[in-house]
């Protein structure tokens, strides 16, 4: 599977568990991490936590795994490392905190269509 489509996998997950400004990020030439960073909150820690096990349930449904998943025990900030695509889902008070945006700014945001906008 590429990554753009892995990535609107990821992002639908998100958004069908009501994830909150999620931006995608390009990182193709400026970082060897992934492909991609998805970016998104929720506003509180079960919420956090909702939304990384929907993605890994919308990964496995496609028969993919994820690389490794960190936070999700305190759900303030969870890495779901799925090799070309790394998602951040942040506690809404943590998101301003690290603010990913800025520290890669250099990085094009990239347009997902969710249903949530609008």
């Amino acid at each position: 599977m590429e990554s753009k489509e892995l990535l609107h996998i990821v992002a639908k997950a998100c958004d069908d568990k009501r994830a909150q400004n999620v931006i995608a990020l390009d990182m193709k030439g400026i970082s060897f991490i992934a492909d991609y960073f998805l970016i998104c909150e929720g506003s509180n820690e079960r919420q956090v936590q909702a939304i990384a096990k929907g993605i890994n349930d919308a990964v496995s449904e496609k028969g993919l795994n994820i690389a490794r998943m960190e936070g999700l025990e305190h759900a303030r900030w969870v890495l779901v490392d799925l090799g070309s695509i790394v998602c951040h889902v942040f506690h809404k008070d943590e998101r301003s905190y690290y603010n990913l945006e800025r520290l890669w700014g250099d990085a094009p945001q990239v347009s997902i269509q969710l249903k949530q906008e609008g």
